[in-house]
C-alpha cells in the first residue's frame, strides 16, 4: 500500500499578500482529489475564520497555532458583548499605563 502524500499550501502567506486564499485552496482541493492517496494541508492560518474556510473548501488538514485554538471559545460569542469586552480591555490598559480617563 502506498503512503499518503500531503500537499501543503501556505494559505496564510497567500493572504499576507492581500490575496484571498479561499479560491486558490478550493482549486488545490480539486487538484488533490485526482490523487486518491493525497491530502491537502491548509498551512499557516492567520485567524479562526480560516478553520471554517478550510472546512468549506474540503481541505483535509489545517495547521493551527495555540493562539487560534484559544479563540474557539469565541464561536457564537455576542458581538455587543465582545465589543464591550474590547473597550474594557483598552480602558484597563490605559489606566495601567497611567493615563487619566
Amino acid at each position: 500500500m502506498a503512503l499518503i502524500s500531503c500537499v501543503s499550501v501556505f494559505a496564510g502567506r497567500i493572504a499576507d499578500t492581500g490575496r484571498d486564499p479561499v479560491p486558490i485552496m478550493a482549486a488545490a482541493v480539486s487538484l488533490v482529489s485526482t490523487k486518491p492517496r493525497a491530502e491537502l494541508i491548509w498551512a499557516s492560518p492567520r485567524e479562526l475564520l480560516n478553520v471554517f474556510h478550510a472546512d468549506q473548501v474540503g481541505c483535509h488538514i489545517i495547521t493551527v497555532t495555540n493562539d487560534i485554538l484559544k479563540k474557539l471559545s469565541l464561536i457564537g460569542y455576542g458581538l455587543d458583548r465582545y465589543s464591550l469586552d474590547t473597550v474594557r480591555m483598552f480602558h484597563d490598559d490605559a489606566r495601567q499605563a497611567g493615563f487619566q480617563l
